[in-house]
C-alpha cells in the first residue's frame, strides 16, 4: 500500500453563510492506494466534507491536498470521482445508462461534449467491469437499487478518478450486492485509488477498510482501522444512536448498523 496521502485535509473549518459551522478544525490523512471508512452521525460533518473535498463549499480555514497537490488542481485533473447517495439522484429523469457513465468522461472532452472512440471504449470497459453491459440502454430509473450503484460505479471507472468519494454506497442493496461492491472496491485499490467510503454499516468495516475516520463536528479519530475502530472512539461518535450494539473484541457484531443512519 502506498503510504503518500492520497488525501490530506489539514485544520478544515466549514462555515455556511447561515452561520453554522458543520465542520471546525478537522484533520485527516488516508493513504493513496487505501480504502477508508467515513462514520459520524447525521449532520456530524460527512457530507460537508465530502462538499469540500469536490470544491463545492468554500473552506473557512485550512486545506486540502488530493494525492500530493492542491485540491483545485486535482478537481481540474478530474481526479475526483463521486458515488452519490440513491436520494440524491432524481431517478424520474430519462437518461440511459451508458449515458449515466458517459458523464464520467465529460471532464475529458472538449465544450462540445462529443464523445471520441477512446471515451466510447471506456464507458463500455466500465459497464463490463460492473456487469451492467446488458443495461446500457435501459433508462436508470428501471433498475433496481444495487444496479443504480453498479451503473454510478461504473461512472468512476470511466472517468478514471483516483480519488473515489462514496456515499452509503450500501444502502438498499442485497448481500450479494455488497459482495461484489466491496470486491470491486478491492481492486480499484490494488490500482492504486484511494477511495473514502460513507457508511452506517459498522459491521462490514473492519472487513475492507484500511483507515477509518470518525467524525462529530471535527475529526475524533482517524488511523489503521485496527487501532481507530474502537469502542471508545464509536461511542464518543455515535453516543446514544449506537443503543443495542452489542460489542466483542471492541468491534461491533455483524449485522448491526447505525440506529436512524443516513447522512
Amino acid at each position: 500500500m502506498n503510504q503518500q496521502p492520497g488525501i490530506d485535509v489539514s485544520q478544515l473549518t466549514v462555515t455556511y453563510r447561515n452561520g453554522h459551522t458543520a465542520l471546525r478544525d478537522a484533520t485527516l490523512q488516508i493513504p493513496a492506494g487505501s480504502i477508508a471508512a467515513l462514520l459520524g452521525i447525521n449532520g456530524s460533518g460527512k457530507s460537508t466534507l465530502f462538499k469540500a473535498i469536490m470544491g463545492f463549499v468554500p473552506l473557512s480555514s485550512g486545506s486540502i491536498t488530493l494525492l500530493g497537490m492542491s485540491e483545485k488542481r486535482a478537481l481540474k485533473s478530474n481526479l475526483v470521482a463521486y458515488v452519490p447517495q440513491s436520494e440524491d439522484v432524481d431517478w424520474s429523469f430519462p437518461v440511459l445508462v451508458e449515458d449515466v457513465v458517459m458523464m464520467g468522461r465529460y471532464g475529458h472532452m472538449g465544450m462540445l461534449r462529443i464523445a471520441r472512440a477512446e471515451d466510447k471504449r471506456l464507458v463500455a470497459a466500465a459497464l463490463e467491469r460492473v456487469g451492467m453491459t446488458d443495461f446500457r440502454q435501459r433508462q436508470i430509473g428501471e433498475l433496481s437499487g444495487g444496479q443504480k450503484k453498479r451503473v454510478f460505479l461504473a461512472r468512476a471507472i470511466a472517468q478514471r478518478g483516483q480519488v473515489i468519494l462514496l456515499d452509503e454506497p450500501f444502502t438498499g442493496v442485497d448481500v450479494n450486492t455488497e459482495r461484489q461492491i466491496i470486491s470491486l472496491l478491492h481492486e480499484l485499490r490494488a490500482e492504486g485509488r484511494t477511495m473514502l467510503v460513507s457508511t452506517h454499516n459498522l459491521a462490514a468495516v473492519s472487513d475492507y477498510c484500511d483507515h477509518t475516520a470518525i467524525v462529530k463536528g471535527t475529526v475524533l479519530a482517524c488511523g489503521p482501522t485496527a487501532t481507530t475502530f474502537t469502542r471508545e472512539n464509536l461511542e464518543n461518535a455515535f453516543s446514544g444512536a449506537l443503543r443495542g450494539v452489542e460489542f466483542s473484541d471492541a468491534l461491533p457484531q455483524p449485522g448491526l448498523t447505525v440506529v436512524g443512519g443516513q447522512r
